[in-house]
């Protein structure tokens, strides 16, 4: 079968897509800098899919180190590119380092795409590329707006630079997927998220709090325009949204894309609010969890969450697992971690 880089191959996302790859039979080639994520993930991935993918240590910024990789993997027919920094607050304290970290290393990646005879690209979009949208649920064809944060400015960014890429390399073929939440671990709980430091998601805020390693969970608002008065999300499980990408790789490599550069929502189409996550998570732990409700925070729109019709029809791609699924393998995820 083809070989298939996967740039952040050992974060939360970027792992679970590995498995994904390496069980319909992709040769996998990983590049990872590993200052977001640990080399025991590669364990975790030869546990469930029964084969280690090859991995090199590399940090993308590193141009001729980019250089060098595509020298010696000359094969490669096809890159998903995880590797970026994304944290909203770290990025607005530190604009450049997200600039340089998740534009520059993209350049860097597509200019060796160019020299190769044909390649197939899927870029790590969000749904940050939206903002507050005008209508719900949110297709792809929304205005994108204006970027909250220098994060989601280099999501946008990248998407014009691949499409302008797209349009004078007719060799190249790319997917932008546009993420909703992703969150949950796989089932056999060999591999999750594992957040640095404080969690900047929804659920490792949770599952850390019901397990005792955070005092409590801030719920932040309760007097949105919304059924509960809190935020609304579309939280999609992080299988599900592994499989997607090996279902558009699969879509540029059997040449069955419209165009040379395509779009897609990736989410399940349903919003959830905090409260609801919360009520979930309780349901399927049995753990009473320790919220408080506090001040609105600044940046947070008040709903998301996508028209999937997109992708289900051209992908032939939908969402199999629900929240309760997610917040379930989350949980058991985070015990594993804690060693309870």
């Amino acid at each position: 079968m083809d070989k298939i880089l996967v740039t952040g191959g050992l974060g939360f996302i970027g792992s679970h897509t590995v498995v994904e790859l390496q069980n319909e039979g992709y040769e996998v080639v990983i590049i990872d800098d590993l200052s977001n994520s640990t080399i025991k993930v590669l364990d975790g991935i030869k546990a469930i899919s029964g084969k280690a993918p090859l991995f090199e240590e590399l940090d993308l910024k590193n141009k001729a180190g980019v250089e060098a990789f595509f020298k010696k993997h000359d094969d490669v027919k096809g890159v998903i590119h995880f590797a970026a920094s994304k944290a909203v607050g770290e990025s607005v304290k530190e604009p450049l380092l997200y600039y340089e970290n998740n534009i520059g290393t993209l350049v860097y990646i597509l200019k060796e795409l160019q020299k190769l005879p044909s390649a197939s690209f899927i870029f790590s979009s969000s749904c940050t590329v939206y903002g507050q949208a005008d209508k719900l649920p949110i297709t792809e064809s929304a205005p994108v707006k204006q970027a909250e944060s220098p994060y989601g400015n280099t999501k946008q960014i990248g998407e014009e630079v691949i499409r302008d890429t797209c349009k004078v390399t007719p060799n190249l073929k790319a997917i932008a997927l546009r993420y909703f939440n992703p969150v949950g671990a796989h089932e056999s709980v060999s591999i999750g998220e594992l957040p640095i430091g404080v969690p900047q998601n929804l659920v490792p805020f949770i599952t850390q709090t019901a397990i005792g390693l955070r005092e409590e969970l801030s719920v932040f608002g309760d007097d949105y325009p919304t059924p509960d008065g809190t935020c609304i999300r579309d939280y999609i499980h992080v299988v599900d949204l592994a499989k997607a990408h090996v279902v558009a790789l699969g879509r540029l490599l059997q040449n069955k894309n419209k165009s040379n550069y395509e779009t897609f929502n990736l989410g399940t189409g349903k919003g959830s609010s905090v409260l609801e996550v919360v009520q979930s998570f309780e349901r399927v732990s049995g753990v009473k969890l320790n919220y408080k409700i506090v001040d609105r925070r600044e940046g947070d729109i008040i709903s998301a969450y996508a028209d999937t019709n997109k992708a289900n029809n051209e992908l032939g791609w939908k969402t199999e697992l629900s929240l309760d699924d997610a917040m379930r393998s989350a949980w058991k995820w985070e015990q594993k971690v804690r060693g309870k």
